[in-house]
């Protein structure tokens, strides 16, 4: 029997799973683009697949499964995505059928500016017969919510030095739709009497994942003729609802650009590098 956070690590499981056209006509439609899309599955896009099947029963009060299954049982009431690596190897397709294996790596317990935190590193690998499709591994943080009355400490600036930009003006039947898409019952990001009652934030959550694939396909958009090799990137600041937030970029040179997501007071959200 598991007794302490430690005993999770090395704790894996696995999916097999057919690479179905809906997720795909569903992201491009999300995007407002014409469907059907493409078979090929773009960068991001596969977040939407190995999705879990959690019983109702098993839920907790914030949406999410209980924890102490496969992650482990922190004691801890909010989680944040706080980043990843992501590396390409070959594109998948509608009509692969192919395996994912999950696995925690590490679990690290800390104690930052606004009390305990644990950080959960899980490495996964999409695979076949012939070989690996997409390895990645997430960096996932669990903590205290903040005091009440403790100091905010104020975020680091974006950088103003972007190529290219992209504004994106979040609402929440688009938070609804990628929640649909991706079977996240996480009540951030479409309940806001919860997340603004129980959770003290200012407005509805914008995914994480969502931002990230919207990164993957500015990159990707302004290095033409390049495909996707990896994917590195890291969420600071969370993004609202309440107003539109901006996504840049700039190449460092012909295979690597550098892209972030900028909140609407000029806030650094997520930072990536993306290598092609």
């Amino acid at each position: 029997m598991k007794k302490n956070l430690q005993d999770w690590v090395g704790n894996s499981e696995e999916r097999r799973e057919i690479i179905h056209q809906q997720s795909l006509d569903g992201f491009a439609a999300l995007m407002d683009q014409d469907v059907p899309a493409p078979t090929f599955v773009p960068p991001g896009v596969h977040w939407m697949y190995f999705l879990p099947t959690t019983k109702q029963s098993d839920l907790a009060i914030d949406g999410h499964s209980y924890k102490g299954g496969f992650l482990p049982p922190v004691d801890l009431p909010r989680r944040m995505w706080a980043g990843g690596r992501i590396r390409f190897f070959r594109p998948l397709q509608s009509g692969d059928c192919v395996d994912k294996t999950s696995t925690v790596t590490s679990v690290t317990e800390k104690e930052g500016r606004t009390g305990k935190l644990v950080f959960v590193t899980v490495d996964h690998k999409i695979s076949d017969a012939d070989g690996v499709y997409i390895e990645e591994e997430t960096d996932i943080v669990f903590r205290d919510a903040p005091a009440e009355g403790a100091p905010v400490k104020a975020p680091e600036l974006a950088p103003n030095d972007a190529e290219f930009e992209q504004i994106i003006t979040p609402d929440p039947v688009m938070l609804f739709r990628y929640s649909a898409l991706t079977y996240n019952g996480h009540r951030i990001h479409y309940d806001r009497d919860y997340v603004t009652g129980e959770e003290g934030y200012p407005g509805l959550l914008v995914h994480g994942p969502l931002i990230g694939t919207l990164l993957m396909k500015l990159a990707s958009e302004n290095m033409p003729g390049k495909s996707l090799k990896s994917f590195d990137f890291r969420n600071q600041n969370p993004i609202f609802d309440t107003a539109p937030f901006t996504l840049c970029g700039k190449k460092l040179d012909e295979n690597t650009c550098e892209v972030w997501a900028k909140g609407p007071n000029g806030e650094l959200a997520v930072r990536a590098t993306a290598k092609f």
